[in-house]
């Protein structure tokens, strides 16, 4: 039998909302940044979701980002998702996206999920999801802190590059395998499977699904991630671009995709407090 997987895309086609800008709260409240920063990337967001993003903008946006997470502690970004990501979090997964991986298993289909997001955040909602491996974005560590530098961004032709490495490393025929995503960044991604679909398309993304015959998908049924994936799966495999990352970037990439401005408002109260509080 051939091995085959299906790669799936996080936000916005497994989960009904940002894996990552929901820790823009914890993050405020656990002293790693300041108001100013999060109504920067709040207004940054609305600016994006008005006219979109070039390539130029994305990367002058995430450098602004990775400058702002150099010398953050490795271990208290690790331990602020591990304390939030339940509480907070709790991201809510479509229930389209929940029986679309448990018939992928159910067919001997391994699940991978490629997100830009940080692997801080990405790689425990794997767990949560049951996924194989897990492809997100890394950055460069020194002595527990992160450097600023991006050892592996998971974006556009990125993407496709680590499915391909992902495909070799598993034995996997890329003709018999599927992906989701519902942003055109990952039109490279899609086009390197057999079997593309595009789930909650944006317009650039939906209207290159329908010029190549692809299936356009729309999930609107948001459950509770816990109530489907209530049993702890065994610890996700790391694939060929798996490693530590840092989950702001995410926040780069977010902003330059969705348009969920309020989520950054203002902090909320919670058991971080701003350090010297």
């Amino acid at each position: 039998m051939t091995r085959a997987a299906a790669f799936f895309d996080l936000d916005k086609t497994v989960i009904a909302k940002s894996s990552t800008l929901a820790f823009g709260r914890p993050f405020f409240q656990g002293g790693l940044i300041n108001r100013r920063a999060v109504l920067k990337a709040a207004y940054a967001q609305f600016v994006f979701s008005l006219q979109g993003a070039d390539a130029q903008q994305m990367e002058r946006l995430r450098a602004q980002i990775t400058a702002l997470a150099t010398g953050w502690d490795v271990a208290t970004v690790h331990e602020i998702v591990g304390e939030t990501l339940h509480d907070i979090v709790d991201p809510l997964v479509y229930a389209e996206a929940a029986d679309l991986i448990e018939e992928h298993k159910a067919a001997g289909r391994e699940i991978v999920i490629v997100s830009s997001s940080g692997a801080e955040v990405v790689e425990p909602i794997g767990e949560l999801l049951g996924a194989d491996r897990v492809v997100a974005t890394r950055m460069v560590t020194v002595d527990g802190r992160y450097t600023g530098e991006i050892e592996f961004y998971a974006y556009g032709d990125n993407k496709a590059e680590a499915v391909r490495r992902v495909a070799a490393e598993g034995g996997y025929d890329l003709a018999d395998c599927y992906a989701y995503s519902d942003s055109i960044t990952d039109l490279p991604m899609l086009a390197e499977v057999g079997h593309p679909t595009a789930v909650n398309p944006d317009r650039a993304l939906r209207k290159a699904a329908v010029e190549r015959g692809w299936p356009v998908r729309e999930f609107v049924r948001p459950v509770s991630m816990r109530s489907r994936f209530s049993v702890p799966p065994a610890p996700v495999m790391t694939g060929a671009a798996v490693g530590v990352g840092a989950a702001v970037v995410g926040l780069a990439w977010y902003a330059a995709r969705h348009r969920a401005l309020r989520a950054v408002a203002g902090p909320v109260p919670g058991r971080w407090r701003r350090r010297g509080a």
